[in-house]
């Protein structure tokens, strides 16, 4: 087994906490260390503090991220931010904690995918399941099997990677195969995640005791941080995940999936369509569509999820029933429509959604 490499040097990843966020008419190393970054990324913006070119730059970065376009760099925005400034080579890539997270982890699945090795969700973040199928592509090289991907493994990639656009991946594909497998074609005996952002307690016990009427176990998830709710979703291995958020200032229903690094859950894309198909009738809400994002819950949960934002939240509230029969209805659907999914020719569902940055 070769040799594990020390951990890369992480100096200027992240700024004093207490810096954060960076928000207009700010100055300092923090602000100019940002403004390096977004510029070397191609989102245009001046130097010195802070400005209104500055936030616009933000806002670019954040909306093809798929975060939240407020234009403020809290540490989800300027995480994303030092991840992106990764390419696949600048650092050797193994398995450690806090898990190794960039767009070259996300080069590493997605190429792994490409050649028929399950390195598990395209997600950036290098865990268990990107390990093993590395592992599995050097031991069928005929190379060290170590689990890091270093400079021979990289050549032995870059020298069997398909073209961009050629094939299709085994990470959709095995998405679906599992909603399709991991139970019947009903509610009865699966068991979802159910997710409360902040403030909507009523409507997430609403839906619990809606999914367990139809024969489902459900898992509350209340921590603040999305990122632990993920945790506690994968620890307890839920068949799938739906995460609750009101939003103020607005009335329309929007459905978050996965989506980021040319990779998009079409598994909770589906779901995603159904849901936003009857909620925002039901709750009389205006339809505000679906989008892709790379929000925590959503990128970091190791099963289908989504997020339904929800304006007008004192309507929202007074319909939790409503809201809680809708999804139990919509998830019905999708688990049945799954089966048939699963037999259909996985080709025209695993394309290649956006241009990544060219590969080195």
């Amino acid at each position: 087994m070769g040799r594990m490499p020390s951990a890369p040097p992480l100096p200027g990843e992240l700024p004093d906490p207490t810096a954060l966020p960076l928000v207009l008419g700010q100055s300092g190393e923090a602000i100019s260390d940002l403004q390096q970054r977004l510029t070397k990324l191609g989102h245009a913006c001046g130097g010195g503090d802070f400005d209104v070119e500055t936030q616009a730059a933000v806002r670019e970065f954040q909306s093809r991220r798929g975060l939240r376009q407020d234009g403020i760099v809290d540490t989800q925005s300027w995480s994303a931010i030092v991840e992106a400034g990764y390419h696949l080579g600048d650092r050797p890539l193994y398995r450690r904690r806090p898990m190794l997270r960039g767009d070259d982890v996300a080069e590493l699945q997605h190429r792994l995918s490409q050649l028929g090795f399950d390195s598990g969700r395209i997600d950036g973040i290098l865990g268990d399941d990107t390990v093993s199928a590395l592992r599995d592509f050097q031991r069928n090289a005929g190379i060290t099997v170590d689990g890091i991907c270093g400079h021979r493994t990289l050549d032995e990639l870059r020298r069997l990677t398909l073209r961009r656009d050629a094939g299709s991946l085994v990470s959709p594909l095995r998405e679906r195969l599992l909603l399709a497998t991991s139970g019947s074609r009903t509610l009865a005996g699966r068991h979802v995640g159910v997710g409360d952002a902040g403030g909507f307690a009523s409507g997430a016990a609403s839906m619990c005791r809606a999914l367990e009427s139809a024969g489902a176990r459900a898992l509350p998830l209340q921590h603040p941080d999305p990122s632990r709710r993920a945790a506690e979703a994968n620890a307890a291995s839920v068949d799938c995940v739906v995460d609750l958020r009101l939003r103020a200032n607005t009335d329309e229903c929007l459905v978050a999936y996965y989506r980021g690094f040319r990779y998009e859950s079409l598994v909770s894309k589906q779901l995603a369509h159904l849901l936003h198909d009857e909620l925002p009738a039901a709750l009389e809400l205006a339809p505000g569509g679906t989008s892709g994002m790379a929000l925590p819950i959503l990128r970091e949960t190791r099963m289908p999820a989504v997020e339904i934002q929800l304006g007008s939240p004192a309507l929202v509230v007074r319909r939790t029933s409503r809201l809680a029969s809708t999804v139990v209805h919509c998830l019905e659907s999708w688990i049945s429509a799954s089966w048939d999914w699963s037999s259909d020719d996985p080709q025209p569902h695993a394309q290649v959604v956006d241009q990544g940055p060219p590969t080195r």
